[in-house]
């Protein structure tokens, strides 16, 4: 019996400890070329993965829920990317964030710092005081620089767009997804984990942190510490789903770029702009590219490759000039966060798969 190259390349990371499991997707187009899950979703009780258990997204977040929500706001003409956002929150208005722009945000050029350790003041607080907290928050943090000028990546930057976005759509950012992105395309398998609600999700989740501060194996909780005590739903992470979902999201804002329609859900304007904006920085409209060296996405996918990590061990990166994607889902901080094996191990299963299926970098 043969063994399948991307096969062999996922067991040996199991054996190596690289992630306790793993979902991987790989598609051509509209066709799915390899999709296999591997391992264990729970270590504790042995559940095995399946290409149906839903994970914790992390940072995929970004791109997958609150850019989107972003740009269903710019087509609607409820946002503008070069309005400053103090236009829809006033409460920056006279401070350092006032010049801020939806744009800068999404880029990662506002000016704001990477991240803040915002838990340690939202945990003594009732639930229902927390996100009017975040936002005080946000407005008391100084500037790293001035928007516009240096990229840092920021999760308080999207933190600061979960608040516009609700305030501008007069509702939650996970209803508004919910209505008027993830339903209309038909994907129930992508959703955010209300700690307010009384309803529980049923689904099979992979396990994540044997949390310190929680006191607990995190499984179906959203793992970022700021997300979690701010309410579960926010900008910057806080998003749950399969890696099919991801799959079948990204090759929505795929053919609404390259095949409009009046039933399109995105403008190909906007999803232009996500997909091949701000040529010459790092991210487009709250998508990240390949780094030139060493990048996570191997040696093979092309300078037209748009794509995120998050860090619970996921990943995806979308070449749009040979239409190759990859959905690398694991809960590598299971039940510990600390030897991140991912890092060397992502780029050699990109590599892999690009050998396999004859793709060249030219």
């Amino acid at each position: 019996m043969t063994h399948h190259p991307i096969d062999e390349l996922m067991q040996n990371g199991l054996r190596e400890h690289v992630f306790p499991g793993a979902v991987l997707l790989v598609g051509c187009g509209e066709d799915t070329l390899f999709f296999e899950a591997y391992g264990q979703a729970n270590r504790f009780n042995a559940q095995a993965m399946t290409r149906q258990t839903v994970f914790d997204l992390a940072s995929l977040t970004k791109p997958l829920a609150t850019t989107l929500a972003v740009a269903r706001l710019v087509d609607t003409r409820q946002i503008d990317l070069d309005r400053p956002v103090a236009t829809g929150l006033p409460g920056l208005a006279k401070t350092d964030k006032a010049g801020i722009t939806p744009r800068q945000l999404l880029c990662h050029r506002s000016g704001l710092p990477a991240h803040r350790l915002f838990y340690m003041t939202l945990k003594s607080l009732p639930l229902t005081l927390r996100k009017q907290t975040v936002l005080d928050l946000l407005l008391a943090v100084p500037l790293a620089s001035p928007p516009g000028q240096v990229t840092l990546y920021s999760d308080l930057g999207f933190m600061l767009l979960c608040r516009l976005v609700e305030r501008v759509a007069g509702t939650s950012l996970d209803r508004f997804l919910a209505d008027q992105v993830y339903d209309s395309m038909g994907i129930g398998d992508l959703f955010f984990v209300d700690l307010h609600s009384e309803r529980r999700s049923k689904h099979c989740f992979a396990a994540t942190e044997l949390c310190p501060l929680r006191g607990r194996l995190l499984i179906g909780e959203v793992h970022d510490d700021n997300a979690w005590y701010a309410g579960g739903v926010e900008g910057h992470a806080g998003l749950f789903g399969t890696a099919e979902a991801v799959f079948r999201l990204l090759r929505h804002l795929v053919k609404a770029q390259r095949n409009p329609s009046a039933a399109a859900l995105f403008s190909p304007s906007i999803v232009d702009e996500m997909l091949y904006g701000n040529p010459g920085h790092h991210f487009s409209l709250g998508f990240d590219r390949p780094a030139a060296e060493n990048s996570s996405a191997g040696r093979y996918f092309s300078t037209q490759t748009v794509g995120h990590l998050g860090f619970t061990g996921v990943s995806f990166w979308m070449d749009l000039k040979t239409d190759m994607t990859v959905i690398l889902l694991t809960n590598r901080v299971h039940p510990f966060r600390w030897a991140n094996r991912l890092v060397d191990f992502r780029p050699r299963i990109h590599d892999r798969i690009m050998e396999h299926f004859g793709i060249h970098r030219d």
